[in-house]
C-alpha cells in the first residue's frame, strides 16, 4: 500500500507561483514513476506532468509546458511541482499519483495510487 499526501496549494494571483509537494510512504519511492494531475469543477481529471523513477525523464501537458516543472527527491520520498506564471485556467484540485513502473506515462488510468488532492486557485 502507498500513502500520498499533497501540500502547498492555495490562492494566488495570475502571474504568481506556487510549489506543490507530495510526501510518499509505504513502499520504495525511488522505484516508481510519479505524476501530477488536476481536476477542475465539471471537468475530467487531466494529466499535468510525470517523472520517471530517477528523475531523468519528464513529461508535460502542452498547457503547462514551459511554466511548470516536476521534480523528485528520492532521499526525502517527495515529489514536487513548481508552478510559475499561473493563469486562472490552472485553477483546480491537484493530485499526485504513483504507478507500479519505472516509466512515466501521461494517462490517468495507468496510475495505481492517488493522494487526496490540494486546491489551487488562481485569481485574475
Amino acid at each position: 500500500q502507498v500513502q500520498l499526501v499533497e501540500s502547498g496549494g492555495g490562492l494566488v494571483q495570475a502571474g504568481g507561483s506556487l510549489r506543490l509537494s507530495c510526501a510518499a510512504s509505504g513502499r520504495t519511492f525511488s522505484s516508481y514513476a510519479m505524476g501530477w494531475f488536476r481536476q477542475a469543477p465539471g471537468n475530467e481529471r487531466e494529466f499535468v506532468a510525470a517523472i520517471n523513477w530517477s528523475g531523468g525523464r519528464t513529461l508535460y501537458a502542452d498547457s503547462v509546458k514551459g511554466r511548470f516543472t516536476i521534480s523528485r527527491d528520492n532521499a526525502k520520498n517527495t515529489l514536487y511541482l513548481q508552478m510559475n506564471s499561473l493563469k486562472p485556467d490552472d485553477t483546480a484540485v491537484y493530485y499526485c499519483a504513483s504507478r507500479q513502473s519505472i516509466v512515466a506515462v501521461p494517462t490517468t488510468t495507468s496510475y495505481d495510487y492517488w493522494g487526496q488532492g490540494t486546491q489551487v486557485t488562481v485569481s485574475s
